[in-house]
């Protein structure tokens, strides 16, 4: 039986960006460099490559985890490549980035998850851009603190890592995660850089109730994270898990609301925002 594809409400509907998105491609193409905006099929993607900005996939395009939520093919992955954070580093000055955001796929099948990579590919921008400030956005590492803490020593300025969900739908979500370990790596993150911005982001839309929404707040904040994200979960493709509701941009003024008085430095919320939408934007307003 063949579902039909739920009508999405008129605040998720947008224009397309008057800008080419060719550049970005192009130089993305060059250095032979993987995006979350593509793998994931991110709305934002058109928009953000517009403006010359992408969300660099490390460790290649699949993943040995398959998340309810996410499109990244799973599988086994191939070997690493050494010279993938040179590549990022040259691209991302190409594109003239002064913020850089850099993520993963899962690597389970790595001892070290492919930290080695992410450190890497910070030491290689900096080499590159004076005054960059770059974001990580790592995966759980299976609770691994020492490759936690290789990224950690290579002072990317925020260590973004991702809740997803409330803690009711953690199996049903993210089936080989552990929320407790993902509140955990953010808490050691904080403890072994004070300094760093730690930041996690989330998904509506898939089943949570708003007190668990809330405890999820609590939750992450006392892990001491300084910035929270949150953005309306949308089906990929037809075989992952289906939208239970449509989220009305005034709950997600509520959520921010809420977040605040919690005592994150920045919170942003919205039908349209995922982790690293907006990204150096949200990383300067946590200063002010």
């Amino acid at each position: 039986m063949i579902r039909q594809r739920q009508r999405f409400p008129v605040w998720l509907t947008r224009s397309i960006p008057v800008s080419s998105t060719l550049n970005t491609q192009s130089v993305l193409n060059r250095y032979g460099l993987a995006t979350i905006c593509e793998s994931a099929k991110c709305p934002n993607r058109s928009e953000c490559y517009s403006r010359s900005t992408a969300t660099f996939l490390l460790l290649g395009e699949v993943c040995t985890r398959s998340c309810s939520f996410c499109s990244v093919p799973s599988g086994r992955p191939k070997p690493p490549d050494p010279d993938e954070p040179l590549r990022v580093a040259c691209a991302a000055w190409e594109l003239g980035l002064e913020h850089v955001v850099i993520t993963s796929v899962n690597r389970d099948d790595l001892e070290n998850g492919g930290a080695d990579i992410f450190a890497g590919t910070v030491h290689e921008i900096r080499n590159r851009i004076p005054g960059v400030t770059i974001e990580v956005l790592t995966p759980d590492f299976c609770g691994n603190w020492d490759a936690m803490l290789e990224v950690v020593e290579a002072k990317p300025d925020v260590y973004n890592h991702n809740m997803e969900t409330v803690r009711r739908l953690y199996a049903k979500v993210r089936p080989r995660a552990m929320y407790e370990r993902s509140l955990e790596l953010l808490a050691r993150v904080k403890e072994a850089a004070p300094d760093i911005r730690t930041k996690s982001g989330f998904m509506v839309g898939v089943g949570e109730t708003g007190r668990e929404i809330t405890e999820l707040l609590i939750d992450v904040r006392n892990t001491g994270c300084d910035i929270v994200t949150a953005g309306q979960y949308l089906q990929p493709i037809s075989r992952k898990m289906d939208i239970v509701d449509f989220v009305p941009p005034s709950r997600f003024l509520e959520i921010e609301r809420e977040a605040k008085s919690l005592g994150f430095r920045e919170a942003y919320c919205g039908p349209f925002v995922r982790s690293s939408y907006h990204a150096g934007e949200v990383y300067e307003r946590s200063h002010s």
